[in-house]
């Protein structure tokens, strides 16, 4: 009771203490991330030129291109192309806010009838193009918005159109700002001049070069200082990113050899037929050679990995290294289980006829509603486009010189329209089915209509290549991949050595167990791949992950397996390290002081002198001009050049520190430019120097200008 009225007594210091406590872990949880103190900075993915970049905005674009772009590509590729698109227009616009030009009305619509005035949509009867039936089709989509309408033949919205007018928008105003530029840039007769001059003017000289290499690397000293000096002079050429440095060992659940012979025993039981399974009950197999239903048995019966296909095939078409095997087996006859590529297989052949190998045809297409869409939306029914395809047939049969006529009134294959409907010539089992079987199964001269998922084709043979043999296979397939007990296996394995690493030393802990450990440096917060194991963002964000300290080790599940990672360095942003930098500096380095040392033991003036103490000779080079410094077993020497031309001629220079080695040179002949009445067509070269380089570097210059704050790391976009 004692203790009790204590507590009661000391209850207003206990709640300070509980408060301050309380509030000392909310503002460190606000320090280690400090974003969270501003609402801006979680809603911002970039801040341009003082232009903020909408999160919502900016993932809803990442997520339209991603549908653009489809499956095959990375989320961070969607959303880099998305930023680069952003982070030019933000730059741009602040050009035209400067500048105060924009595109008006009447501009857009000019913008607009470019790239539609040969869409049929908006074509009026004299197949001129119709400003009206425009206007309708954009009131239209923003009448029934959010709902899409078509274009094309493909789903448009209103949000999709105003996107499209502002790219056109944004590209005419780019090409206007591009051309402002330009008209800023002229060549001057004196520019003009000098062009003619730095091509004009000549030098022959005498040289002797004594090279940096007559100097091993090895006898120059180079010290951690003298590169961080270095650094720390050429700041602009050395500044980096943040970045990070990881080790890791992969896991990989593949199939043992053991796995492998269990999946060729079960391909053998369909092979030779069974009518107990391993276990000693009742499992009636038919041998594969036997059967008469080869679809059924090989989807159904085996459930093979790769589905029964009907189509026939050559030769050149089979794999190289089982291909005569396969066409020389016997109709029922099998040959397997075999390897192919990720798969073993049991194969039968099923019969074999002589068909050709490519085929000339061309076709007409009348689409009918449901049917998958190849052009313009069909309108027809299907019994209405039969009916249309039956009486073009009919007229066609009695004259086939109506046959491009029809194509263009007709058919909706624009892949076939502009070639009179003609496709020419190509291989077996390129078309779908039913148009494969006709055109192959047919000869030259047949026409008739023909029904596939695209509609009715009104088809004729033009031409068939010779007879060949050809086979159709049936064929059971299984993908080799590990077994369940392979799979517990691995993650044991990847478990086990979590844990000792996290105990013990990473690379020891490796060795023991005779694990490959690779190290990757030099990882930025928006990289997606780390080598070796392909897309790994989790990876990435983890390493920049506030929370993850140098020696943390954490287990990602990645493609087929594990990856066991251990963070190695954190490297900040600002200056390189002396180690990352040594690579390119100490070259450098090395050379300047070779340069001196060649300079401090050189004594002589003069170039017999100078050949002769190095061990060397006196070379010459004839007709060197400063637009390309380059000389004549030598190189590209800008500074030496240079120094040549500020001589007279005669005139001996002192030691020049080259790209190269060290220089003494001696002029022999000065030969200057002709001079010219007019310089201006030089002056015309110098400005369309000038205004080519404008669309390849004006972004860059601007871009490098710019205020540029990038969150997209801090919001963890996926």
């Amino acid at each position: 009771m004692a203790v009790l009225n204590k507590i009661r007594q000391r209850s207003l210091f206990l709640i300070i203490v509980i408060a301050l406590a309380l509030f000392s872990f909310v503002l460190a949880d606000l320090f280690r991330n400090s974003d969270a103190l501003s609402a801006r900075s979680q809603n911002t993915v970039a801040t341009i030129n003082g232009k903020d970049i909408d999160r919502d905005a900016f993932l809803q674009k990442v997520e339209n291109m991603q549908r653009r772009m489809g499956p095959n590509a990375t989320n961070t590729q969607v959303m880099n192309n998305v930023w680069n698109q952003e982070v030019r227009n933000a730059i741009f616009e602040t050009q035209y806010d400067k500048l105060e030009i924009s595109i008006e009305k009447d501009q857009m619509r000019d913008l607009l009838k470019g790239p539609l005035s040969s869409n049929p949509e908006f074509l009026n009867e004299a197949g001129l193009f119709d400003e009206n039936k425009l206007n309708e089709f954009i009131a239209n989509l923003k009448a029934n918005a959010p709902r899409p309408g078509f274009l094309g033949g493909q789903q448009i919205t209103y949000q999709d159109w105003v996107n499209y007018e502002q790219n056109l928008a944004n590209s005419a105003l780019q090409q206007n700002y591009f051309n402002l530029v330009k008209a800023g840039l002229v060549g001057t007769l004196a520019e003009g001049e000098l062009e003619h001059k730095l091509e004009g003017n000549k030098v022959d000289i005498k040289f002797v070069q004594i090279p940096y290499t007559k100097i091993a690397d090895s006898t120059i000293s180079v010290s951690k200082s003298d590169i961080a000096a270095y650094i720390k002079e050429h700041k602009n050429e050395y500044e980096v990113e943040a970045s990070r440095d990881i080790k890791y060992v992969e896991f990989k659940e593949a199939a043992t050899v053991e796995d492998e012979n269990a999946i060729k025993a079960s391909l053998s039981a369909f092979k030779n037929g069974r009518s107990v399974d391993e276990n000693g009950r009742t499992d009636i197999i038919e041998p594969f050679s036997t059967v008469k239903n080869n679809e059924e048995y090989v989807n159904l019966i085996a459930e093979s990995d790769i589905k029964f296909d009907e189509r026939f095939v050559f030769k050149s078409s089979l794999p190289a290294q089982i291909s005569d095997s396969l066409y020389s087996l016997n109709e029922g006859e099998t040959y397997g289980p075999y390897r192919d590529g990720e798969f073993f297989k049991l194969t039968k052949l099923i019969e074999t006829k002589t068909i050709p190998d490519s085929a000339k045809v061309r076709h007409i297409l009348i689409p009918f509603i449901g049917s998958q869409s190849s052009g313009t939306p069909a309108t027809q029914t299907e019994e209405e486009a039969k009916a249309t395809a039956d009486s073009l047939l009919t007229i066609l049969k009695r004259d086939k010189s109506k046959f491009p006529e029809f194509v263009k009134e007709f058919s909706t294959d624009r892949g076939s329209i502009e070639n009179e409907g003609r496709y020419d010539w190509h291989p077996y089992g390129t078309m779908v089915t039913e148009f494969n079987d006709f055109e192959f199964n047919g000869k030259v001269g047949d026409i008739d209509v023909v029904k596939t998922v695209f509609g009715f084709h009104i088809v004729e043979i033009e031409g068939l290549t010779d007879k060949k043999k050809a086979v159709q296979l049936a064929t059971i397939a299984r993908k080799i991949e590990p077994s369940e007990a392979t799979v517990n296996a691995v993650f044991r394995d990847a478990s086990n050595f979590e844990i000792a690493a996290a105990e013990g030393d990473f690379e020891e802990v490796a060795k023991s167990n005779n694990y490959n450990v690779r190290p990757v440096n030099g990882i930025k917060a928006l990289d997606e791949n780390i080598p070796g194991i392909g897309n790994q963002r989790p990876i990435v964000r983890w390493t920049f992950d506030n929370e993850a300290e140098v020696g943390d080790i954490k287990r990602f599940t990645i493609s087929g397996g594990y990856a066991i990672a251990q963070l190695v360095a954190k490297h900040e942003e600002g200056l390189m390290s002396v180690e990352d930098a040594s690579a390119t500096v100490l070259p450098k380095l090395r050379k300047e002081r070779k340069a001196e040392l060649i300079k401090e033991r050189v004594t002589v003036t003069n170039l017999e002198d100078l050949a002769t103490a190095e061990n060397t000779s006196v070379r010459t080079a004839l007709a060197i001009n400063m637009k390309n410094p380059t000389i004549s077993g030598a190189g590209r020497e800008p500074i030496v050049v240079g120094a040549a031309f500020a001589l007279e001629e005669g005139e001996t220079s002192n030691l020049i520190t080259g790209e190269r080695g060290v220089y003494m040179v001696q002029v022999t002949k000065k030969t200057p430019a002709v001079d010219l009445d007019n310089y201006q067509s030089f002056a015309n070269r110098v400005e369309t120097q000038k205004s080519s380089v404008v669309n390849s570097k004006l972004y860059n210059a601007l871009k490098e200008a710019a205020d540029i704050e990038d969150n997209r790391a801090k919001l963890q976009i996926q």
